[in-house]
């Protein structure tokens, strides 16, 4: 068996392509169903929020065929040019996925360290595979390990000490530059989590 996580984030592909990549909805089940119709595909975990779409997956065959797959999978399910999937995908496999997993889910590779939102996301997608019973036995336990690490992170360490979101962040700017904000008037564009919590 193999870990491999392949995916697109803020540092990969712009927020075009992103977008284009989410798995929401009916999507989740559907796309996490159909990525599951390849044999060689032991179980599998799809993560998507605004800044990461990342599948985790446990593999019985060559790494290669396997990413050829995904990244058809991901430009057939998506209806995206897989000349454009070329140029922003990431593939871990191992020793680096794992590390990736951990890195993610103790939110050392967010777009702001520290925010504590990514180890709910982490939990939510561990969650929808497991009642959908598109997991296996290695990836439960990586999964496990990887949130139950984060946790411990964020009970012994500082990360989340400073600025922990976007949205916390852009309004204590905004306290630098105008001082008052009771005076003044903003304009929020977006109806997501990161608007609400701003």
């Amino acid at each position: 068996m193999k870990i491999l996580v392949t995916g697109v984030n803020h540092k990969t592909a712009p927020i075009e392509v992103r977008e284009k990549l989410v798995f929401s909805g009916d999507k989740l089940q559907k796309g996490l169903d159909q990525l599951l119709l390849n044999p060689a595909i032991e179980g599998g975990i799809i993560l998507s929020t605004c800044n990461r779409i990342e599948i985790y997956i446990d593999i019985k065959e060559t790494e290669e065929k396997i990413k050829e797959y995904i990244k058809r999978f991901l430009s057939e399910f998506h209806s995206i040019d897989k000349n454009l999937l070329d140029t922003s995908l990431y593939f871990y496999s191992d020793a680096d996925a794992i590390r990736h997993i951990f890195r993610v889910t103790s939110s050392l590779d967010s777009m702001v360290i520290g925010e504590p939102q990514i180890l709910g996301q982490v939990k939510d997608a561990f969650e929808f595979a497991l009642s959908r019973k598109t997991t296996s036995v290695i990836l439960n336990k990586l999964m496990r390990k990887a949130i139950s690490v984060a946790k411990r992170i964020r009970r012994e360490t500082r990360i989340g000490k400073n600025a922990v979101s976007i949205s916390y962040a852009a309004v204590e700017l905004a306290k630098k530059i105008f001082i008052d904000l009771n005076k003044k008037t903003f304009m929020l564009l977006g109806a997501g989590e990161m608007a609400e919590l701003t």
